[in-house]
């Protein structure tokens, strides 16, 4: 598809509207402007960004968006690139701008993870940031790519280390912490001895409980460690 502009875009993506899916989008993300969202469904979403991807160089650099949905979208688009440096680029332009859990947590582009030694270099900036989608980003790459054998016993002490009164941070480290107890259970039990703030601490051990992935035998543990203090 020939370059596209942002008006192009966002007039293709309105043709998406539901007004229905908008009102259930808006109580999931209370802290963004109802009248920013569209209601655009995931598959609708999906489908726009495979079409638009190839004419959307203008629509990227377009910062700020002015609608919730051009944000998801762009988030989409990003995620389909298959240049590692491209998808590096307009990732680090896209985050600043984020602020909200739903295009925060849609922003996963796969190719980052074929140079992960290269890339923990980044995740560890994202977490020293004090923008909280960026270190949200942050510890949801090392959740989704770093949970491994030669990479545990790092990425359990970094986001550890993330200090920072939000909810949206802190449920996001008792999500790495659960998946990391269901993926690694050995390795990652003992960052449940005291070091995360209460709240964290309790949230990892109910996700953890609330899991699948968990044998019940461990939840009866986990349960025990509640509160260690």
């Amino acid at each position: 598809m020939s370059d596209l502009t942002p008006q192009q875009i966002s007039s293709l993506l309105r043709e998406q509207a539901d007004a229905g899916n908008a009102l259930f989008v808006a109580k999931l993300v209370p802290n963004v402007d109802s009248s920013t969202i569209i209601g655009v469904r995931s598959p609708n979403m999906k489908r726009l960004a495979r079409m638009v991807k190839e004419g959307a160089e203008n629509f990227l650099n377009q910062l700020p968006h002015e609608l919730f949905d051009e944000y998801l979208l762009h988030a989409n688009i990003i995620n389909l690139q298959k240049d590692y440096e491209e998808a590096l680029t307009q990732t680090q332009k896209l985050l600043p701008y984020i602020d909200n859990w739903a295009v925060c947590d849609t922003l996963n582009p796969t190719v980052l993870a074929t140079r992960l030694e290269e890339l923990h270099g980044y995740t560890s900036k994202w977490l020293a940031s004090q923008h909280v989608y960026t270190m949200r980003f942050g510890i949801g790459m090392l959740m989704r790519y770093y949970l491994e054998e030669n990479y545990i016993d790092q990425v359990l002490d970094e986001v550890a280390c993330v200090k920072l009164d939000d909810y949206y941070v802190q449920m996001m480290q008792a999500w790495f912490f659960a998946t990391a107890l269901a993926k690694q259970w050995k390795a990652s039990l003992r960052v449940l001895d005291g070091r995360l703030p209460l709240w964290v601490h309790r949230k990892t051990i109910q996700k953890a409980c609330e899991s699948n992935r968990i044998t019940q035998e461990q939840k009866l543990y986990l349960r025990t460690l509640r509160d260690v203090r």
